[in-house]
């Protein structure tokens, strides 16, 4: 994940930032959301709701999801985007990283930010 890499660079300074992941899967996630947030930096938070909260949160970022239903294997999938959101220190919103930046660009914005 490129926030654990981003974060490992920062070494010290990375206690300036706090990476939250939200589940918008909570059927499935709630029962292994701990497991997979230890895979990552020490200091990632999961955080979960019910879809209701979630989806408000969601709507709030203008974050896209959607469950997909396989009707052949009766299994589904979460089509999403894997946007990562830069908030400031009181909550304020500084941008946005795409899907798929690297983790020397994202360490890039993060010093940037932890300057201000």
């Amino acid at each position: 994940m490129a926030i654990t890499q981003a974060l490992d660079v920062l070494g010290p300074d990375a206690e300036g930032v706090q990476p939250v992941f939200i589940t918008i899967d909570p059927e499935r996630d709630n029962k292994v959301l701990a497991d997979y947030v230890s895979a990552f930096h020490h200091s990632l938070v999961g955080l979960t709701g019910s879809p209701e909260e979630i989806r408000k949160v969601a709507n709030s970022y203008k974050a896209f999801y959607a469950k997909v239903q396989d009707e052949r294997s009766g299994e589904y999938s979460i089509d999403h985007a894997g946007v990562i959101y830069r908030m400031g220190r009181t909550g304020e919103y500084l941008g946005f990283m795409p899907p798929q930046t690297n983790p020397d660009r994202l360490t890039e914005v993060l010093r940037k930010n932890l300057a201000r």
